[in-house]
């Protein structure tokens, strides 16, 4: 019997192997990424401003958004440093640029403080994202604002470093 059972499994893993090999060979992950930032694999890449936008849900966190960048803030602040407003201000002209696109303000805060406080200090760092940006002329209904407070860290660790990354304003392009 356990011949018999034995020579079952082997047949068909013989069958999955062979099955396997006969497959459509996969394209690289560069292939499919050159794809959907919408180069080319020959010599000839589209302009940045050709390219599709990119969908990220981690927006300008992601870094791939060619225009749009994420601004930081000092430790239980929602002001505006100046750093943040001349990245505001070139977020400003893409947002204006691109008008098929809503803008989310996302409102970060470090792990510090309570998840009510956090919440409360997330939203006042995105106000104040979207009050500057409405200064800079871009229409208040083509941006919303959320606030995660401390649930969406984009550096884990537990130190002042990790803490300044995640006090943060994120822009998310939706359509």
């Amino acid at each position: 019997m356990r011949s018999k059972f034995t020579s079952v499994i082997a047949v068909a893993s013989l069958t999955l192997v062979l099955a396997a090999g006969c497959a459509k060979p996969k394209k690289s992950d560069a292939d499919e990424g050159a794809a959907a930032a919408g180069e080319t694999t020959g010599s000839e890449t589209p302009a940045v401003s050709d390219r599709p936008i990119s969908q990220d849900p981690q927006g300008s966190d992601s870094g791939r958004i060619d225009g749009l960048q994420s601004v930081n803030f000092g430790y239980d602040q929602a002001t505006l440093s100046a750093d943040a407003r001349a990245k505001l201000k070139a977020n400003a002209d893409w947002i204006k640029k691109n008008g098929q696109y809503t803008i989310q303000v996302e409102g970060h805060t470090d792990s510090r403080g309570s998840v009510e406080y956090n919440l409360s200090l997330g939203e006042r760092r995105a106000k104040s994202v979207k009050s500057y940006l409405e200064g800079l002329g871009v229409e208040a209904k083509r941006m919303t604002i959320i606030s995660y407070g401390e649930e969406k860290p984009i550096d884990s660790g537990d130190n002042d470093g990790a803490f300044a990354k995640n006090r943060r304003a994120n822009f998310v392009p939706l359509q």
